[in-house]
């Protein structure tokens, strides 16, 4: 067993050490990453009628372009997952932030929707790698005792970037909050030159095995269920923001909620929700000593939060954002969840199992939308996104029972496949 936790072993480890750089840097990254991420879901409209899109087509081409940035992110997180365990996590970390951070650049200067287009996407493939290379260091960095702890604060950080971007997207138009995006990614670069690779990595470059065989997930039953199933628990989260914030505006239209309401505003109420649901389901996760048992209470209340949105009809916009706060702070699980697929995993396809997760999460969003579009002609939008939701919770629920505990398990170990 190498030495490559911090602190030892779990006697002499102090929540201190929790407080390291790759943590401090990882979550910095994550930051930029949820500042781009949701930036075009509050910008959607503005930018939209920038270049000169109205009326219906604010729905039709916005849902076209949140699926281009989303496909973007389920290719990008297969190619940075296995780059992650063949070249090292920290390669994968600053590739990816370099990428989007060019992206939102030039996305300041479209002015079409084919460019527009074209520039999500490759937004997306940047994005899909900070996440899941960020939570397998601090994974493989933190003694097991804490690591949880660790994962905690990357994504309580990093969800705090949205509230940035609805700050940023009310004091300056739509192409200069890309720019800021973009400037900040940059400079957080000069930060991870101070980070160090993981230790579990080194000793792993020196031996010969496998490394990153996305394509091994597919081969056994061993290794298809926890990866299948550690995605599916995670779909409700971006039902919630994927459908129900970023369409809040029309949503509240068909609910008569009195008084006008934003998509910003909701991007904004609903992270704040989601840093303070991160935050209490990592500390829950330590002192239930449990993962699964977290993520059930939480897709519980993310089934309650659902519920008080369709039936808040005439309610205040105070009410309505209030129930966005709520559903953010259920979908708060997403570091655990994150954790869950990288803990089921060995060294060697860790970073591959941790990356691709949460963009095939991200990446359901596509047929989730193009099933609520479906849905809500026959339906209208209020049924069709509760059909809609009725099944991302049915079936997170069914593949959480079929997942097993990992709050206890050793990560220092390679798996071994053909």
């Amino acid at each position: 067993m190498s030495e490559n936790a911090v602190g030892g072993d779990s006697a002499g480890v102090s929540i201190r050490t929790v407080f390291s750089m790759p943590v401090i840097v990882a979550s910095l990254g994550y930051f930029v990453d949820i500042y781009d991420l949701v930036l075009f879901s509050i910008v959607r409209v503005p930018s939209l009628k920038g270049i000169g899109i109205s009326g219906q087509e604010l729905i039709s081409k916005g849902v076209m372009l949140l699926n281009m940035q989303m496909i973007g992110m389920l290719l990008g997180g297969i190619l940075w997952g296995i780059l992650g365990d063949r070249k090292g996590r920290l390669k994968i970390m600053f590739g990816s932030i370099f990428i989007y951070s060019l992206a939102n650049l030039a996305n300041g200067m479209v002015t079409s929707i084919e460019a527009y287009a074209v520039l999500r996407f490759i937004a997306g493939v940047g994005l899909a790698g900070e996440l899941g290379a960020g939570i397998t260091l601090v994974s493989e960095v933190l003694h097991k005792s804490v690591r949880g702890y660790g994962t905690m604060i990357v994504a309580s950080v990093g969800v705090s970037g949205a509230i940035l971007a609805n700050f940023v997207a009310k004091g300056f138009d739509w192409r200069t909050a890309f720019y800021i995006g973009g400037v900040l990614g940059l400079m957080l670069l000069i930060l991870r030159i101070s980070v160090s690779e993981s230790g579990m990595f080194k000793e792993m470059e020196g031996r010969s095995l496998p490394q990153g065989n996305f394509l091994s997930l597919f081969s056994s039953r061993k290794r298809f269920g926890p990866f299948i199933n550690s995605i599916l628990i995670g779909i409700p989260t971006w039902f919630v923001v994927g459908i129900l914030i970023t369409f809040s505006p029309e949503f509240a239209k068909t609910l008569e909620i009195r008084g006008a309401v934003s998509a910003g505003n909701s991007v904004m109420f609903c992270y704040l929700g989601l840093v303070v649901g991160d935050l209490t389901s990592g500390i829950l996760s330590q002192l239930l000593k449990s993962r699964r048992k977290v993520v059930l209470i939480f897709l519980v209340l993310t089934l309650a939060g659902i519920t008080a949105y369709f039936m808040s009809a005439g309610s205040s916009v105070a009410v309505f954002y209030g129930i966005c706060t709520f559903l953010g702070f259920a979908s708060g699980y997403w570091a655990i969840f994150v954790t869950i697929a990288a803990e089921q995993f060995g060294t060697n396809l860790r970073a591959t199992v941790a990356t691709t997760v949460p963009n095939f999460v991200r990446g359901m969003v596509v047929p989730i939308t193009m099933l609520f579009q479906l849905l809500s002609k026959d339906f209208g939008i209020q049924q069709g996104a509760l059909l809609v939701g009725g099944v991302c919770m049915a079936v997170a629920l069914l593949s959480l029972w079929q997942l097993k505990e990992t709050f206890h398990k050793d990560l220092d170990y390679f798996e071994e496949y053909l």
